[in-house]
């Protein structure tokens, strides 16, 4: 096994240490550390990229577990939120149901035998909900915070529709053939 996917692997093992010191009570400074954890899990996704990219070592277990890896750490910190009240649950069904539908949609593209990619406003989808999932875990009680928690709240959640629809649209010659 190849460096990327050993951080890969490795990202999938910070959930369950992010989720105890996240939702535990009584941890001196848990919520701190956990989103220290976070924080470290989000730029191992960048660095396994990064990696299999300049060296090459792109794998069929990469391309499945590195956006599997970024969709259980996000999907986790999201059901926390609802947990903890700090956001409503419509919002997360709306986020986690598009990840679903890509990852659906990815499949039936390559039993077609196409890739597609994560597009830009994925990009850009994915480090809003990782900014907003930063916020919320630190949860700092001041104004300032609290309107940047609800502006990347709201910008993760139009993120999210707009990298759906932006992904059904350039590919909907997947979804024609299939239908």
């Amino acid at each position: 096994m190849n460096l990327p996917n050993k951080i890969t692997i490795a990202r999938v093992f910070m959930i369950p240490v992010f989720l105890v010191l996240f939702m535990v009570p009584g941890i001196p400074g848990g919520k701190y550390w956990a989103a220290a954890i976070f924080i470290i899990a989000c730029l191992t996704d960048a660095l396994d990229g990064y990696l299999a990219r300049k060296y090459n070592l792109i794998t069929n277990f990469g391309k499945f577990a590195d956006p599997l890896a970024d969709k259980l750490l996000v999907s986790a910190a999201l059901i926390c939120f609802v947990e903890l009240k700090l956001i409503p649950a419509w919002i997360i069904i709306v986020i986690i149901s598009r990840e679903f539908i890509i990852s659906g949609f990815r499949l039936v593209a390559s039993d077609n035998g196409v890739v597609i990619a994560a597009s830009k406003i994925a990009k850009f989808k994915t480090t809003a909900q990782m900014i907003m999932s930063i916020l919320l875990i630190i949860n700092f009680d001041y104004t300032v915070f609290n309107m940047l928690e609800q502006i990347f709240i709201y910008l993760s959640l139009v993120l999210t529709v707009l990298s759906l629809i932006d992904y059904l649209y350039k590919n909907k010659k997947v979804l024609i053939e299939q239908g």
